[in-house]
């Protein structure tokens, strides 16, 4: 386990270590890229500054770092931080990071992370990435596909293997759900619970407008990663 605090209603159980929001290292290890750094390049210019909060094992660094933009990588969890190769390495919790007035071309709010259960946390990313993000910058969200909220139980198949379920997603109060999610390996298997506040076009936007950052466009057909700007 992690020296952080875990984080209340987040567990994960398996192999390895497990972060205190449940993610399993060895998985994330595992788990395959899917079409983020196709989206991140299609609107960061060339060999952009990207401010990646919460970057994990690395599946979304390494691919950016391969493609020459410089990344700095954030995450709370020094295991998941020993997996990155090629970019700075920044230990901190994504809401109360202060790297003191840098500011990115780019700045990464992905894994629907947006989708904190608690108000404070998610507004405090937000407010992060507006300190962080030039003024002539981009800050990158992804949210939640309907499917992970209503067509349960999901599931797909990972390219590397893994069979990913959304198990559940249970009303807890306050617009909040308790999500189980399992991971199936041929030699492994991990399950995480975590909390997700469900946001609507209109929540997230005036989250966003609260944090000082205008909605630009939707980057993808399903609507699940989106172009926001500074507020000037």
């Amino acid at each position: 386990m992690s020296e952080s605090l875990v984080r209340e209603g987040y567990e994960g159980t398996g192999p390895g270590a497990i972060t205190p929001d449940g993610c399993a290292v060895e998985l994330y290890r595992r788990l395959s890229v899917g079409e983020e750094p196709d989206v991140i390049a299609s609107v960061a210019p060339a060999g952009a500054s990207v401010l990646e909060l919460g970057c994990g094992a690395g599946r979304v660094t390494h691919p950016l770092v391969r493609r020459g933009f410089e990344v700095t990588a954030v995450d709370e969890s020094p295991e998941m931080l020993e997996e990155i190769v090629g970019a700075r390495r920044v230990r901190s919790p994504i809401e109360t990071l202060d790297l003191r007035g840098e500011r990115f071309d780019v700045v990464l709010l992905g894994s629907f992370l947006v989708h904190a259960g608690e108000h404070r946390v998610r507004d405090g990313m937000l407010r992060v990435c507006r300190a962080h993000v030039r003024d002539d910058g981009i800050v990158l969200v992804q949210r939640e596909g309907a499917a992970h909220r209503s067509e349960l139980p999901w599931e797909r198949t990972d390219p590397s293997g893994g069979l990913i379920r959304i198990v559940s997603a249970d009303p807890v109060g306050d617009g909040v759900r308790s999500v189980r999610a399992e991971y199936h390996f041929d030699d492994a298997r991990w399950t995480q619970t975590f909390l997700s506040r469900e946001l609507s076009d209109e929540d997230l936007t005036r989250h966003l407008a609260t944090a000082g950052l205008t909605l630009d466009r939707a980057l993808t057909d399903d609507g699940t990663w989106l172009l926001a700007r500074p507020v000037l």
